[in-house]
């Protein structure tokens, strides 16, 4: 395999209030302050990173002056960064200081062995391609957001069913009362939706799945359709209560009854770097424990 561009303008971030990520990241600065990268961290880790051989910035530059930016945490710091920064299509590579790690290849004992060979041009560059949600309230746009992993219609309390019209590129699906559903990319497959019974999506496949979740029916089921397709979902005038929309787990957006949301491609893909020796089923196998006596 051919050697890649190499990254020579480093970033550098972690997941606020963790110890364990702050450690790695000053354990990632040490290692990196002696070589010819010029390295670069947010403002809020001014105060925690010990070497002063780095270039402090805000964390929405990141992206513009970086030619790669290392992540230390779990998922859902991979999820934010990313969706913070995927306008600047800057390539991601993750620490995992968290639980599962599906976003987050190298562990912190590796970082002497793993991060060098990569940053020397020695890796592999995958492409995820993200859901634009918007939400339409009066024929105007009341709230936006993309997601990494989900776009979730749940209803906002416990034990309280929604209901709501499913449409696809203006044709109509079904109506349903549920605790909502789960819009996932390949890439959010192995999370929320697949806790709701949806099916794992290799990365690379070109789809997107609807999971509903409880549905007041016994055939409603899991939907994989084309990213091209545009989804419309239409909170029904009926709901007693208001439901909310999530997006990664990380934006909330409240809506009321009649509202409509839109979800789509966003139309900027992530970039993520893996070592040489990725194996997406290996992840699989490690991380769902397959193969594994009861």
């Amino acid at each position: 395999m051919s050697i890649k561009k190499s990254f020579n303008k480093i970033g550098i971030t972690g997941k606020p209030d963790s110890q364990a990520a702050i450690e790695t990241v000053n354990l990632l600065c040490a290692q990196l302050e002696a070589t010819d990268k010029d390295l670069y961290i947010p403002q809020r880790h001014q105060k925690e990173v010990q070497t002063q051989q780095v270039n402090v910035v805000k964390f929405e530059e990141l992206g513009n002056l970086c030619d790669l930016v290392i992540v230390v945490g779990g998922d859902g710091s991979m999820l934010k960064t990313a969706r913070e920064l995927v306008d600047s299509q800057v390539p991601l590579l993750g620490v995992n200081r968290g639980h599962l790690g599906f976003l987050t290849d190298i562990r912190p004992t590796e970082l002497d062995t793993r991060i060098p060979p990569i940053l020397e041009g020695h890796y592999s560059l995958e492409n995820r391609f993200l859901l634009n949600a918007e939400i339409y309230r009066n024929d105007k746009v009341i709230g936006t957001s993309c997601a990494v992993n989900d776009v979730v219609l749940y209803p906002g309390e416990i034990a309280r069913m929604i209901a709501f019209e499913l449409y696809m590129d203006s044709q109509f699906v079904y109506s349903q009362r549920s605790d909502g559903l789960i819009v996932s990319t390949p890439t959010g497959s192995t999370a929320y939706a697949l806790s709701g019974g949806g099916p794992i999506m290799a990365p690379e496949t070109d789809s997107m799945v609807l999971v509903p979740m409880f549905p007041h029916t016994l055939t409603s089921r899991p939907i994989a359709v084309n990213r091209q397709r545009i989804i419309d979902i239409v909170v029904s005038e009926a709901n007693p209560h208001h439901p909310q929309l999530s997006c990664d787990g990380q934006v909330i957006i409240s809506l009321r009854p009649g509202d409509r949301i839109r979800i789509k491609q966003y139309p900027i893909e992530m970039r993520l770097v893996h070592p040489l020796d990725y194996d997406y089923f290996e992840v699989l196998r490690s991380k769902l424990n397959w193969g594994q006596k009861l």
